[in-house]
């Protein structure tokens, strides 16, 4: 089996390659390159991480399935929760993996996504099996509206103003959205907020 390995980080990228047994393994450290070896090498799976410079990793992840519709992705991302995962999956990944899981179990995932099989790592699977509902439907107007101008680099202050609120009532109600998304970090819900492309109200 041929495996792409996408991730900027060379050290991360050579801990995965010795997890891969005996497959002929390409690398890239980013997602032009990605794209490239994909469509020249036709690897049968790709091991992605979501946060790299340049075009994201979830962008990255949709223009892979487009390119190769059969090619099987694992996801072996930084972000633990179960929203990256859920949004990963409805993409066409067939696992995820955080970087705080062992070394055992990324093995594992690599074993059944070549295999053709989905796996996610069990702590995410827990969370995804115990939410209820689209986490997106959870969301009313003026939540979308305060992502849409995160995402579009927006502070605070600067949406209070916009949407004619209190600053006060901007942050609580992010604070809010974090915890509907699953998020602990702004910084988080920022990326969230530009990679899940949240339309204008």
């Amino acid at each position: 089996m041929k495996i792409l390995i996408v991730d900027d980080h060379a050290m991360i990228r050579g801990g995965v390659k010795a997890l891969c047994g005996e497959a002929e393994l390409l690398e890239a450290e980013n997602g032009k390159t990605a794209l490239i070896l994909l469509k020249v090498e036709r690897p049968q799976m790709v091991i992605l991480d979501l946060n790299m410079p340049g075009l994201s990793g979830l962008e990255l992840l949709r223009q892979m399935m487009d390119t190769q519709p059969s090619v099987r992705i694992l996801v072996f991302s930084m972000h633990g929760e179960p929203v990256y995962a859920d949004r990963a999956l409805s993409l066409g990944a067939r696992g995820y993996v955080s970087k705080n899981a062992a070394p055992d179990e990324l093995r594992t995932a690599i074993q059944r996504v070549a295999a053709g099989l989905t796996y996610i790592e069990g702590e995410i699977a827990q969370q995804l099996a115990a939410r209820t509902g689209d986490q997106r439907q959870q969301l009313n107007e003026r939540d979308l509206e305060i992502l849409r101008l995160l995402g579009e680099g927006r502070s605070f202050t600067e949406i209070a103003a916009v949407l004619n609120l209190g600053y006060k009532t901007v942050a609580n109600t992010a604070s809010m959205i974090k915890t509907k998304l699953g998020v602990t970090r702004t910084a988080d819900l920022i990326r969230l907020a530009v990679e899940m492309s949240f339309p204008k109200q």
